[in-house]
């Protein structure tokens, strides 16, 4: 018998599978996820679920939460971005500044029009200059032409051009999407190089520890729709992985429990992801992915994302209401699990007679670095302050200059926070117990004793008092989460003014004047580590029923095996003047007069495309599917006047096995 294996690397954990279709899951095991190498992670997991006889392995599939993560925390290396026949006014748009991030960004005359046909020539010498200046300061260059998607040859040459010159990876926008609005193909070609020296360094890693255990099988990675693509596609189009482990968690969760019409709600170290399944599919989002508040081109499914997790870091938002999230915290059970000297630092603080803000608070180094001396001289002091373990954030950020530096360390996802977290809450009140209890004990009365200078009469200097606190916000924080999910699939508006009612619904308190009930028509599959910890209170208080199926802790791996190889292909047609048609091919415009010529050569176009892009995404034999959407308006002297078609292929299969 040939097994599959599944790996998911996850915010916290990294999970793996053995797997067949017809006995399911055999085995699986779980590991903590090493971010400063996701690699040693991987081989622990995979270590554990092989054995000491490794079983013989045909196909291996990853999915990650890498891609998603990265976007909600706002890390990523930095990247400039190329405008070609864009005005600084695009910027403004699709949150393109934002996502920038102060990286630079070069505009260039050229690009096309909506028929295809050049605009200005590409101004090579001005690209080469500006990208020369810019190439010290980026790991990636992001190419987008206007109107690219219907004549890329302007982000072709400046991508040749850019690749010889400075030697950095290059991604085009026509690459990643067909659709227009050029801006948010800027939006998702610059996420897709910001990820490229993350994904490369993960697969890099899983490709090299399969080699030293002789498993040669093809290994796959999910995208964002629950498909699979060979390591070498997610490579060069890493974007296409977000939401890779929430899609990965669909498909998992309905090969788990067998229900066809659910709400997936997958809570992991850092997000909470939640999906529906309708007729055993999930649904995909027709706008693109949607992370934070970025709205990428990338077809994936239907999630909705919050950065809720067992890890999430405690704060107190604009109101001065404690929250959880968005940003993940090493929790100190698990930091001074790894470094048991944090322990005494916590005594330490407890002992002192006098309270500071950051007590309870430490930075720690979360990837390697091969060259400090790309980071700035005043990051660069921190980075080496950093490089002996864990450190008080009380004692880094008395040092001049220490808390800005430490903060843009931390959004280039270099540096993390550890702090009192929900894992800590369960550590304290005997829920979990894999780490350092006495650290988490530790926490929670320095944290509590901090916020009780805000609430006096709530005991929280007692640290179960303080813990179930916390647990309590997570739980409230799932249900709104689920909530809110429910309300935007209904296509309910926005819930602003219902707020307070839905909060008072879903916060346990049965006391007021006022006592609002409301229940979610469907039952929800909940998965991942800490799911048993909050979802039968929080699904209890929605009115409806949480199923944990087994395995629940590791559907993300279960689904980076389960799913097939899917690829399209969209090939439009337009007009150009009264009465001829063009065809906007991959190798440029085909021009005719006669609409049936113009299909049968989209039609032509599109199979060929999508065939050719799903053998190279890994599938062993393909299936085509067609569809076409003609529009046509009714001329003012009758009959029906052609605007435009759109021809899609769907190229579908299994991916292939090894012998």
């Amino acid at each position: 018998m040939r097994f599959r294996l599944g790996i998911d690397t996850g915010g916290t954990y990294t999970d793996a599978v053995l797997y067949t279709p017809t006995q399911g899951v055999v085995r699986a095991a779980k590991s903590l996820t090493t971010k400063h190498d996701l690699a040693q992670g991987v081989a622990e997991a995979v270590a554990q679920v092989l054995g000491d006889a490794p079983p013989p392995v045909e196909l291996v599939g990853l999915s990650t939460t890498l891609a998603t993560n990265a976007l909600v925390e706002g890390h990523g290396g930095p990247v400039a971005l190329v405008l070609i026949g864009f005005g600084s006014d695009a910027l403004e748009r699709a949150d393109l500044k934002e996502a920038l991030r102060g990286d630079p960004v070069i505009f260039v005359a050229g690009g096309h029009d909506a028929s295809g046909s050049e605009q200005a020539p590409l101004d090579e010498a001005a690209l080469l200059a500006e990208a020369g200046r810019a190439a010290a300061q980026v790991d990636a260059f992001a190419v987008t032409g206007h109107f690219a998607v219907r004549n890329p040859a302007h982000e072709r040459r400046a991508a040749r051009l850019l690749a010889e010159a400075t030697g950095r990876p290059v991604t085009c926008s026509h690459e990643l999407t067909a659709r227009l609005d050029g801006t948010r193909r800027a939006l998702t070609t610059l996420l897709n190089a910001r990820l490229i020296g993350d994904i490369h360094r993960l697969i890099g890693g899983v490709q090299d520890l399969l080699a030293s255990r002789g498993i040669t099988a093809p290994l796959m990675v999910t995208k964002g729709d629950g498909s699979l693509v060979t390591a070498a596609t997610a490579l060069q189009r890493p974007v296409e992985t977000i939401l890779s482990g929430p899609a990965a968690s669909v498909v998992g969760a309905a090969k788990l429990s067998g229900l066809s019409d659910t709400l997936v709600s997958d809570i992991g170290g850092t997000t909470t992801d939640i999906a529906f399944l309708h007729d055993g599919r999930p649904e995909l989002d027709a706008a693109g992915a949607r992370v934070g508040r970025f709205r990428t081109m990338v077809e994936a499914i239907a999630v909705h994302t919050v950065g809720l997790g067992g890890d999430s870091e405690l704060r107190r938002d604009e109101g001065r209401r404690l929250v959880l999230g968005p940003r993940r915290a090493v929790p100190l059970s698990l930091l001074a699990h790894q470094h048991p000297r944090v322990l005494a630092e916590l005594e330490t603080q407890l002992a002192r007679p006098f309270w500071r803000p950051l007590d309870g608070m430490f930075a720690l180094r979360l990837r390697a670095l091969p060259d400090p001396a790309v980071l700035p001289r005043l990051q660069r002091e921190v980075w080496e302050w950093l490089g002996e373990g864990p450190m008080a954030l009380d004692e880094l950020c008395e040092r001049r200059h220490a808390e800005r530096q430490l903060t843009r360390l931390i959004d280039r996802g270099l540096v993390i926070r550890a702090a009192f977290t929900p894992s800590d809450a369960a550590h304290v009140l005997g829920l979990q117990g894999n780490w350092n209890r006495a650290a988490a004990v530790l926490g929670a009365r320095l944290r509590g004793r901090l916020e009780s200078l805000a609430d006096k009469d709530a005991g929280l200097e007692d640290p179960e008092t303080f813990a179930r606190l916390v647990l309590e916000l997570a739980t409230r924080q799932t249900a709104l989460a689920m909530l809110g999910a429910a309300c935007a699939e209904e296509g309910l508006p926005d819930q602003a003014a219902a707020a307070p009612l839905m909060e008072r619904a879903v916060s346990g308190n049965t006391g007021g004047l006022v006592r609002p009930q409301i229940a979610l028509g469907l039952p929800v599959v909940a998965i991942g580590a800490p799911a048993r910890l909050l979802y039968p209170e929080a699904c209890a208080r929605l009115g409806t029923t949480a199923v944990i199926p087994p395995f629940a802790e590791v559907s993300n791996a279960l689904g980076a095996v389960a799913g097939d190889v899917i690829q399209q292909a969209r090939v439009t047609i337009g007009r150009i003047g009264q009465d001829r048609l063009r065809v906007h091919g991959a190798d440029g415009p085909f021009d005719t007069f006669v609409l049936a010529d113009a299909l049968a050569h989209a039609r032509l176009e599109a199979e060929q495309q999508a065939r050719a892009r799903a053998l190279a995404a890994g599938a062993g034999e393909v299936a085509i599917s067609l569809d076409e959407q003609v529009t046509m308006v009714d001329g003012i002297e009758g009959g029906s006047i052609f605007v435009e078609a759109v021809v899609t292929a769907t190229a579908s299969g299994r991916p292939g096995l090894a012998a």
